[in-house]
């Protein structure tokens, strides 16, 4: 795209701004967002995750960690340490981040979150799916807990068809969301019931609470499931935190993680040693973790 083309795109109205453009493109350009050849400027690899046209592409992602909402919880964040509220979050808001999506209307944050969400699961599943397909194997019954709208069970449910999936999430989440062939949507909460299933999914749910919540979660995943003799297990995909020493920026991208957990909703990111422990506590007897999907890994847990 050349500055003719860019500035028509753009919108603009004032010419006399159209001369700013070069430090824009410059700058973009230095940070490796842009590729450039003569006058012509090209999408990196990078940049192509933010284009509306990607199919995997993270735009949603990127707009609510960056949205006004997020950003002023990120400046309260010196006098939540000081404070009785329970998050960072709630001390810019006056509420938490899950009664703030669901009670704005019309829910444009909401709608950003839930994309984002489905933009993060669209990244994973294909790992999911082709790589660690093994998990899946044997499988009569699944049952995704704080699934959204879906993007992962109805992938797995096209890849293994033998698998009864079933997406459990809040009602005002599921909405009027149906299911076909081997998808089902139920609306309720976690923390009430969690339907049967051969296995349970938790992806990227318990770094959202924190410990006494996650030991909540999961004993009632715990009562949902049969014994590992029977083929019962807890899938769970989340980050086990490195060692922040380590210089790569899978590293920081986790550690960055960790924060914005903190910030929203006094949670936090896990380490080997904590994810152990909480399975300890409620009485899963055997794991493994796979590091296999970049920031985050697989975790298997057996009663």
């Amino acid at each position: 795209m050349c500055f003719s083309d860019l500035s028509a795109e753009l919108s603009i109205v004032n010419c006399s701004k159209i001369s700013f453009l070069p430090i824009l493109m410059r700058f973009l350009v230095q940070s490796g967002f842009l590729n450039q050849h003569e006058d012509h400027y090209f999408l990196t690899p990078a940049s192509r995750l933010l284009a509306k046209n990607e199919p995997f592409n993270v735009r949603s992602l990127l707009l609510a960690n960056h949205s006004p909402v997020f950003s002023k919880a990120w400046s309260e964040l010196s006098d939540w340490f000081r404070n009785d509220s329970p998050t960072p979050f709630y001390t810019a808001h006056g509420k938490s981040v899950w009664d703030y999506i669901g009670e704005e209307q019309p829910s444009v944050l909401g709608d950003i979150f839930n994309d984002a969400l489905a933009s993060d699961s669209r990244l994973n599943t294909n790992v999911l799916i082709t790589e660690c397909k093994h998990v899946f194997e044997g499988l009569t019954s699944l049952v995704d807990v704080g699934g959204g709208t879906g993007t992962v069970s109805i992938a797995i449910a096209k890849a293994f068809p033998n698998i009864k999936c079933t997406v459990l999430d809040l009602p005002q989440v599921i909405g009027d969301l149906k299911g076909s062939g081997n998808l089902d949507f139920i609306g309720g909460d976690m923390f009430d019931k969690i339907p049967h299933a051969n296995a349970i999914l938790l992806k990227c749910v318990l770094h959202d609470w924190n410990d006494e919540d996650c030991v909540k979660i999961l004993k009632k995943c715990r009562e949902s499931i049969p014994s590992k003799e029977e083929g019962g297990k807890v899938i769970i995909i989340d980050t086990v935190l490195e060692d922040p020493k380590q210089s790569n920026e899978f590293v920081q991208a986790q550690h960055n993680m960790d924060m914005l957990m903190m910030v929203l909703c006094a949670a936090k990111e896990r380490t080997k040693k904590e994810w152990e422990k909480l399975f300890i506590e409620v009485g899963f007897n055997e794991y493994k973790i796979i590091p296999a999907l970049g920031l985050r890994s697989l975790i298997e847990i057996y009663p």
